[in-house]
């Protein structure tokens, strides 16, 4: 027999009308984001890898940059896996890139969390890593494959970046930012295929 709701002595779960309203006003903020996740698994990751930058990437790379406060710096195509190695390499040593975007991503996460509860934040993210964490890894590693490359160190920094991108794309859209904000650009490079690895000294070097 079913046992009532409301018998004496058991606990139950209340939620208020400002928990719930704010439930329903997530809702549709996480099904963005799974319907982004979703597409981004059927881009071309890693698929463009040292081929000639064209006119789109160039603009791509140079809002980037823009973006991030880098007006001077140029945009050079790397070649091969040795010298994606080596470029990504010099991160360590010339991190400036890395701090412009880890600022613009504490005020992306800070302005989510106005939108979203700190739960529903970890979701949305743990979600775009469960779906997309997968299909990066396989495509960069088939990439590696095609030119008998097996650094795994580097496949995995590969990886690292495109998801890294990925969630700095989501909290964009989360944000409702501007088609042209930094992380947007950065995400629409990895998904045409690229490693946009970094900026060093003025130079961004994209593989």
């Amino acid at each position: 027999m079913p046992r009532p709701f409301d018998e004496p002595g058991e606990p139950h779960l209340t939620i208020s009308d400002s928990e719930l309203m704010r439930l329903e006003e997530e809702i549709p903020i996480l099904a963005g984001l799974r319907a982004f996740a979703e597409e981004a698994v059927h881009m071309p990751w890693f698929s463009k890898l040292g081929r000639p930058l064209d006119a789109e990437t160039r603009a791509l790379a140079r809002s980037w940059l823009d973006g991030l406060g880098f007006p001077d710096a140029e945009v050079a195509r790397l070649r091969d896996w040795s010298e994606a190695a080596d470029a990504a390499a010099t991160l360590d040593f010339d991190p400036v890139h890395w701090e412009a975007e880890e600022g613009l991503r504490a005020s992306l996460s800070s302005d989510a969390l106005e939108r979203l509860s700190e739960d529903g934040l970890t979701i949305a993210m743990t979600h775009v890593s469960a779906l997309l964490g997968e299909r990066i890894g396989n495509a960069v590693r088939d990439a590696a494959a095609f030119w008998e490359v097996e650094d795994e160190e580097l496949l995995n920094a590969a990886a690292g970046a495109a998801l890294h991108a990925a969630h700095g794309a989501a909290l964009a859209l989360i944000v409702e930012a501007d088609a042209d904000h930094p992380f947007r650009r950065k995400f629409s490079l990895f998904t045409r295929g690229r490693w946009p690895i970094g900026i060093a000294g003025l130079t961004l070097n994209i593989f």
